[in-house]
């Protein structure tokens, strides 16, 4: 019966694309978390996943170019996690600036807006970290919107000039600042004026 469970577990994560993380938890369809642990166990001694953290893994993705797998990608984690909790997260600080094309830093704690708790993250050299907003700040927002308004804010009133308009400008397309400027008209005026800039 053991091996018949494995076999059903195993074969769930075969068909999982390289790179997807999951949960023990998302195997409770199956058998009892104390024998869905020892089968991800037993999958990671083989070398088919990989353990992020405690419950948490990830099916490792093989690069061809440098011949060894690659780590985990923090920003699955993440929305993998969200997805968990039924979370709404947004990149915010440097990770939200880096993803627009507005800075080149990729700092070591990965941190995220969220509607729900403060929570922290942490493997090998990697911290995710969640920091609740208000559902009125980001629960009706679309994920970009949130993005934008996160990053604008890291940035400060006084450092937006021409050149961020020009690549926020260049880096949304039409239906993500169309949601930008029907989304955001309750942020601040100075924040709501870059939009405007950006949008035009």
């Amino acid at each position: 019966m053991a091996e018949k469970i494995y076999d059903k577990i195993k074969n769930r994560i075969a068909s999982y694309e390289a790179g997807e993380v999951f949960f023990t938890t998302d195997f409770k369809d199956m058998a009892s978390l104390p024998t869905i642990r020892k089968c991800l166990g037993r999958q990671v001694e083989e070398g088919n996943i990989r353990r992020v953290m405690d419950g948490t893994y990830e099916k490792p993705r093989f690069s061809k170019v440098i011949q060894e797998y690659l780590p985990a990608d923090p920003e699955k984690v993440a929305n993998a996690i969200a997805q968990k909790y039924h979370w709404t997260i947004s990149p915010c600080g440097d990770i939200a600036l880096n993803k627009l094309g507005l800075s080149t830093q990729v700092p070591v704690v990965w941190t995220y807006v969220s509607d729900g708790p403060y929570r922290e993250f942490s493997w090998d050299n990697i911290t995710l970290s969640f920091k609740h907003k208000t559902n009125r700040e980001i629960s009706f927002m679309s994920p970009v919107s949130i993005m934008v308004v996160e990053a604008l804010k890291t940035l400060g009133k006084n450092n937006i000039d021409e050149n961020i308009v020009a690549v926020l400008k260049n880096k949304l397309n039409a239906e993500e600042k169309s949601m930008l400027l029907k989304e955001t008209t309750d942020s601040a005026a100075w924040i709501f004026d870059v939009v405007r800039r950006v949008c035009e």
